[in-house]
Parts: C-alpha cells; structure tokens; sequence
C-alpha cells in the first residue's frame, strides 16, 4: 500500500463516495450470510419457530379483547422480537471485525469510516425484510390477516424494518464497546428478555399485575409493538406511529453518534 493512499474522513468524504462504501460493506455482509449456512439456517428456522411455537403454545390460552384470533394479536409483537433477537448479531460481528483484525484492514483503506457502522446497518435491513415477509407468510398460512389495508400493511413492514435499524445500532455500540463477541451477544440479548417479556408482546398489558403494567405502558418495545398491532389490526393508528417514532429518532439519535465516536476512537489506538 503507497502512501498516496489517504484516509478519508466523514467531513472531508464526499456523498458518492460514502454511499459507494456503504454500497460495497452492505455487499459485503450480505455475501458473509449467505455462505454461512449456520446464519441463514438461523435466520430462516427462528422466525418461523416463533410464528408457530408461540401461536400454539398461548393461543389457546389467551384471548385478547377485540381479537379473534389470537395470531392476529401476537404477530406484531413476534416481528420485534425475532427482529431484536436477529440484531444481537450485529454486536457479534462487529466485535469478532474487531479481534481478528478486519476493521484494522478497512481502516487501511482510503473508504469513509461510518461505511463500515452504515453497511452493517443496511444489510441487518435487508435481512430483517426477509424475516418479516417470512413470518408474514406463515402467519397467513394459520390464519393472519392484516386488516387495515394494504397501505397499512406496507407501513407495518417499513415501521419493522426502523425498528431494526434501531436495534442495529444498538448492537453495533455494544460490539465496539465489549470487543468481544460472546460478551456482545449475551449483552444485546439480556435487554430484550427483559423488555420483550414485561410488554405487551404477547398478552394485553391489562392482564399483568398493577405494579407491572406501570413499567408496562412505558417499556418502548411495548410502545413499538402496539404501533404494528394498530396497523395490522386497523383503527387510530396516528398516535401509536407516532410515539413510536419518536422513540425510534431517539434511539438513533443518542446511538449513532456514539457508535461512530466509538468506531472513530479505535481507530486512534
């Protein structure tokens, strides 16, 4: 390598360039998955477990008010949770670049440096795009139904897909915060056991303990997951996408920053 050959930093890259490296780092991830069996087997086997496991399992157990069927109540609060399960990836694969020495190469190399956090990103996208379509056509095999619309439903799919990228960055902090990549799964994943099981995900917030539906009410996976079900589900919709949204900039805002900051900072060491 010459040294004719600069890095570029975020101010100084231009837009082409940057969207041309997350292009190639996007492309990148992307091919990792598909020849790793083992990802695309996880990818492909959870969701679907979930669909069917979870339907089976409380279906005939609970019966949420205004619902006939219980899958049509479940579905939404499954896409947050294979879709936040899926992102504890992103944090092990962040950190695994980190010890075996690839993000010191794309460092090496004349290439925007938030490439590397936006691709990671981008290709979680497009894989969560996946996850959902399938779940989706395996909730309408037992009977899922969106009943809003098509607009709706095209909401659904692009307010999953925020969600994820959300999720994505959160993990992608964690990875480069822990630099190690068993730290960084069991740490993305302890949150979201928390937070999935104290929401609304799977039974109305109304059937918890008093003491448990306070936190319930706040907890932002409750607040995300309650947006979908008014989407798929129909009536208002505009105050649950909106606190959703909210939650999700705020996420963004607070976590892209700081993952960049801490991608810049390794960097210098």
């Amino acid at each position: 390598m010459t040294a004719t050959w600069v890095r570029r930093t975020d101010e100084q890259a231009a837009l082409p360039q940057l969207l041309s490296d997350v292009a190639v780092i996007t492309a990148r991830n992307l091919r990792r998955l598909v020849r790793v069996p083992t990802l695309i087997a996880y990818a492909t086997a959870q969701p679907v477990l979930f669909v069917v496991l979870f339907t089976s399992v409380f279906g005939g157990a609970v019966d949420p008010p205004g619902v006939t069927r219980y899958v049509d109540f479940l579905l939404p609060g499954l896409f947050v949770l294979a879709i936040a399960f899926g992102a504890s990836q992103t944090g092990v694969a962040i950190a695994d670049d980190l010890a075996t020495g690839m993000i010191d190469r794309f460092r090496a190399l004349p290439m925007t440096r938030s490439a590397v956090l936006a691709g990671r990103a981008l290709a979680d996208a497009i894989r969560n795009l996946f996850v959902v379509l399938l779940m989706i056509g395996v909730g309408y095999a037992i009977g899922f139904r969106f009943h809003a619309g098509a607009a709706a439903a095209v909401g659904t799919i692009g307010l999953a897909l925020l969600i994820g990228v959300s999720f994505s960055w959160i993990n992608a902090l964690i990875g480069l915060l822990v630099r190690d990549a068993e730290s960084a799964g069991l740490l993305g994943l302890m949150p979201v056991i928390v937070l999935v099981f104290t929401s609304s995900t799977f039974v109305p917030v109304t059937t918890m303990p008093t003491w448990l539906q306070t936190f319930a009410e706040i907890n932002p996976v409750t607040i995300t997951v309650d947006a979908l079900r008014a989407l798929t589900l129909g009536g208002p919709t505009a105050d649950p996408v909106r606190h959703a949204l909210a939650w999700i900039a705020g996420l963004l805002v607070v976590t892209i920053p700081a993952a960049v900051l801490c991608y810049r900072r390794t960097a210098t060491e």
